[in-house]
C-alpha cells in the first residue's frame, strides 16, 4: 500500500511539475476561450458535481506516469524544444520555465542551489542562487532566494559569502518539487 501511494504521489507529482511551463501558456488561452464559449460540462448528458475536478486528477496521474518512462521522457523532451522555437510564445514558454526552475545555465533566473544554515544554526535550508556581486573590496558575493513552503514564490532574499553557504547538485525543478510536497517525497540531496 505505501509503494502504491508513493507511485501515485510521485506522477502526480512529475505530471503538475511538467505541467507548470506549459500551464502559464494554456491558462491564457484557456481564458481567452472561456469567455468566448459560454458552454459547460453541465451541458454534457453525462455531466455530475466534480467531474472537472476528477477529469483533471486522472489527466495529471497518466501525463506523470507517461513522463516517468524512457519515451515519454523522450516526446516531452521534443515537445520541450517545439515549445522553444514557437515565435513569441516561446519566448514566453522559456520565461516561465526558467521561473520555476527550468532554465539553465547563467542567463537562467536561478544559477545553481545552495543549502543556506537556518536563523539560528538548528538546520539547513534551501536556497537558490540568483546572481553572484563583486564589492567595491573585491569580495564575492551571493544573492540567494530562500523560497518558501509549499508555496515556493513567497521567500527571502540573503546576500552571503560563498563560504557561508554550502554547494549542492540538486537540480532547481527538484527543490522546488520538495517546497511544493513539503517534503513528502523522494529526496536526493547531493
Amino acid at each position: 500500500m505505501h509503494n502504491m501511494i508513493r507511485h501515485v504521489s510521485k506522477c502526480l507529482l512529475t505530471g503538475i511539475v511538467a505541467l507548470l511551463p506549459i500551464g502559464g501558456l494554456v491558462l491564457g488561452i484557456g481564458y481567452l476561450e472561456s469567455t468566448l464559449s459560454s458552454a459547460g460540462l453541465k451541458q454534457l448528458p453525462f455531466y455530475f458535481p466534480g467531474l472537472g475536478l476528477l477529469a483533471a486528477f486522472v489527466l495529471l496521474y497518466l501525463i506523470g506516469l507517461v513522463l516517468t518512462t524512457f519515451i515519454g521522457n523522450w516526446l516531452w523532451t521534443r515537445l520541450d524544444r517545439l515549445l522553444d522555437r514557437l515565435p513569441a510564445l516561446g519566448r514566453l514558454y522559456v520565461s516561465l520555465k526558467q521561473i520555476l526552475g527550468y532554465g539553465e545555465g547563467k542567463d537562467a533566473i536561478f544559477q545553481a542551489t545552495v543549502m543556506v544554515p537556518a536563523p539560528g544554526g538548528t538546520g539547513e535550508e534551501f536556497g537558490l542562487v540568483t546572481n553572484r556581486l563583486q564589492l567595491a573590496d573585491g569580495q564575492e558575493r551571493l544573492l540567494v532566494f530562500i523560497p518558501g513552503s509549499p508555496n515556493p514564490t513567497s521567500g527571502r532574499l540573503l546576500l552571503s559569502a560563498p563560504e557561508d553557504v554550502r554547494p549542492s547538485n540538486m537540480p532547481v525543478n527538484e527543490v522546488f518539487k520538495v517546497l511544493v510536497a513539503v517534503g513528502k517525497t523522494d529526496i536526493d540531496i547531493r
